[in-house]
């Protein structure tokens, strides 16, 4: 179910408003939106709940075991139940999300070899499943590093990981962040009405600017790259660049306005990441709770920055090309996350103190850097990507095309890309510098733009039926 679709804005969303609201004083609020969450995980694929319910089960469980080896740990055994909850989630990541990549390696191998190669399965992916394994694992290492206590209800870990908002999309919520509102949460009107704004901005992004962005951009990546001029693989990237933006910030918004109207406060996922001025801001900025996830998980447990400058990049290395390969299954997704990785290396070297002093051009590199990486993130065939890419490079070799432009894209969407770009951030750090923020927020005006905002999203979707959201995938 899309929180961009019409059951969920005139049914599913009303219905679960209205009944957390009757039960908000009551011990029931949690089980009713627990059951609600499964409903709205079910919806798309039934079955796929059953791996939902099993991932509650198998984490609470790891909790529990670890507090139960809390004082006396025979054997080292919080270390056993640690290793063994991270390799069942590993493993059914690894099942649903990498098999078919690891039987095409393995088919590679045995063509070298002259053997039979293997049946590669078909096996679908479970919607969200990435972002959930990854909170769930978050709760069990916090208990196992005694930064959170083990949760004695199962209720509230069930709660924790199926929370419908940020359960198919982000953002990744740690559970020491939100387990006292788990417990106890009180909303307020002001809590609605800020919950309702933002989700009503992050559902403007998703309708009015990503899906038609989207649009364009699937239309032109749809050519073979050797009949497009170097103006036409440049505007198919700026396309794609505006669409993932707005679709995954437009996302992370309404997830976090949801949390807020059942009195979860999230954290940001996004600080306006394309006015970086390097690669390592960007990622500061970008998908911050995956950014955090990483960092926390995985790269100061390597050893961080502690073991001199060698291991440092090392590290950096792994982690960059584990975020490649989290985001899928296929070689394309590696190489984005080690150009990351190298360029945030670079920077480390010397690049970055050197863009300081170069004032917007240091902006123009970024901007440009996330740009060339998105085609490789677009167009999964890597050679075809290269093919991209080099007509991006030096577009003035690359004049001549065989197909006519707007066959394939809309002047709606070029007059859309200029909104689009004041959208990114320009517009709110100007407003911001000149104190429009508080006189803007809840004004009548606002509250006429936010309505005919709403309004606008309902007549885009009642006359197209084309929204998709690229981060399900993931």
């Amino acid at each position: 179910m899309l929180f961009s679709s019409m059951i969920f804005l005139w049914i599913f969303l009303p219905a679960v408003l209205a009944g957390s609201f009757l039960l908000r004083k009551t011990r029931l609020v949690n089980l009713f939106l627990v059951l609600a969450s499964l409903f709205f995980y079910a919806w798309g694929e039934p079955v796929n709940v059953l791996l939902m319910v099993f991932s509650i089960l198998l984490n609470y469980g790891a909790g529990r075991l670890l507090a139960k080896f809390e004082k006396n740990d025979p054997y080292e055994a919080r270390k056993l139940v640690l290793a063994l909850d991270i390799l069942l989630n590993l493993a059914l990541l690894g099942y649903f999300k990498y098999l078919g990549l690891l039987v095409e390696g393995v088919n590679a191998l045995l063509g070298l070899l002259g053997a039979k190669a293997l049946e590669v399965p078909a096996v679908s992916l479970p919607i969200g499943i990435s972002f959930f394994t990854f909170q769930a694992l978050s709760y069990v290492v916090d208990v196992y590093r005694r930064k959170v206590e083990a949760q004695k209800k199962l209720l509230n870990v069930a709660l924790y990981i199926s929370f419908f908002p940020q359960l198919i999309a982000g953002p990744i919520v740690r559970y020491r962040e939100i387990n006292d509102q788990i417990e106890s949460r009180h909303v307020t009107a002001e809590d609605f009405a800020q919950g309702a704004r933002r989700f009503i901005y992050g559902l403007a992004k998703k309708v009015l600017i990503a899906n038609v962005m989207a649009q364009g951009a699937d239309g032109l990546y749809a050519l073979q790259p050797a009949g497009v001029t170097g103006g036409m693989a440049w505007l198919a990237a700026i396309l794609y660049t505006f669409q993932i933006y707005y679709d995954f910030s437009g996302y992370s918004d309404m997830a976090i306005g949801l949390g807020r109207m059942f009195g979860f406060h999230f954290s940001e996922n996004f600080r306006y990441p394309y006015l970086s001025r390097s690669i390592r801001e960007f990622w500061r900025r970008w998908h911050i709770s995956l950014s955090t996830w990483f960092k926390e998980y995985v790269y100061i447990p390597l050893g961080g920055n502690r073991r001199g400058r060698g291991r440092t990049y090392l590290n950096l290395f792994i982690v960059f090309a584990l975020t490649g390969i989290w985001h899928g299954a296929g070689v394309s997704f590696l190489l984005w996350g080690l150009y990351h990785g190298l360029l945030s290396i670079l920077e480390r070297l010397g690049l970055e103190k050197a863009l300081k002093k170069l004032g917007p051009v240091s902006w123009l590199y970024a901007f440009a850097a996330v740009v060339f990486g998105w085609v490789l993130f677009r167009v999964e065939d890597v050679p075809l990507a290269l093919q991209w890419v080099s007509r991006m490079l030096v577009p003035w070799k690359y004049t001549v095309t065989a197909y006519h432009l707007f066959d394939h894209i809309t002047h709606k969407m070029l007059y859309l890309l200029p909104v689009a770009g004041l959208g990114m951030g320009p517009i709110q750090a100007l407003a911001k510098w000149r104190g429009l923020n508080q006189r803007w927020q809840f004004s009548w005006v606002e509250c006429l733009y936010c309505l005919l905002l709403f309004i606008s999203c309902l007549g885009a979707l009642t006359g197209s039926s084309y929204n998709p959201f690229i981060y399900f995938k993931f």
